[in-house]
């Protein structure tokens, strides 16, 4: 990476970071409640029978609920799970979210070690969280390369999920940075460009 290029991610890291901390838990609760009704109006959520989620972060939006429904309704839905030996995640399906979740590295609620692995390739549709989103479906993440590597080995669609000042012009990108295909956020659902 060049030392301009990763100036770039690191300012628009921070200055977003820098935003997301100014929410409110009430605005975070309000904003995920309109991401989550959102993503439900989306044919390619309705049509989705297996789901890759991801345990979001204090700053990021809640779809823990969304989690919760689609197991209520019989679907196959996994989380990430970082192996410590391997240094990358895979997916691990869940069926109970008092009994199949576990703390991991991170401090990230992720499956317990004896969930049963998902292959990658298996997923109709994945939720991708990130620090910024633009209109060609790139991606910054926090910076680790972690679900850059995870989303090169995924098929289905790739939903990045963000707060509307996530969407941005122009995210500084790689050829290596994976891309998603759709953003939704509380105010629109974006099919990406690139």
């Amino acid at each position: 990476m060049t030392a301009p290029l990763a100036n770039s991610k690191s300012d628009l890291r921070q200055k977003i970071r820098a935003a997301l901390h100014k929410i409110s838990p009430a605005a975070r609760s309000a904003a995920s409640a309109q991401l989550c009704a959102r993503l439900t109006e989306q044919s390619f959520w309705k049509n989705a029978a297996t789901i890759l989620f991801f345990a979001p972060l204090p700053d990021e939006l809640d779809v823990w609920p969304l989690l919760e429904q689609f197991l209520a309704a019989g679907k196959i839905c996994a989380l990430p799970f970082f192996d410590s030996v391997t240094q990358a995640y895979s997916a691990r399906r869940v069926q109970n979210l008092t009994t199949d979740i576990a703390i991991g590295k991170f401090g990230v609620r992720e499956p317990a070690s004896g969930c049963p692995e998902i292959p990658l390739e298996k997923f109709d549709l994945i939720l991708v969280p990130g620090v910024a989103f633009d209109w060609n479906g790139n991606r910054l993440g926090r910076g680790r390369g972690f679900y850059d590597r995870l989303l090169a080995k995924t098929g289905g669609l790739k939903c990045g999920v963000g707060y509307d000042f996530q969407l941005i012009g122009k995210v500084p990108a790689e050829p290596h940075d994976a891309k998603v295909n759709f953003v939704v956020t509380p105010g629109r659902c974006l099919k990406a460009a690139g």
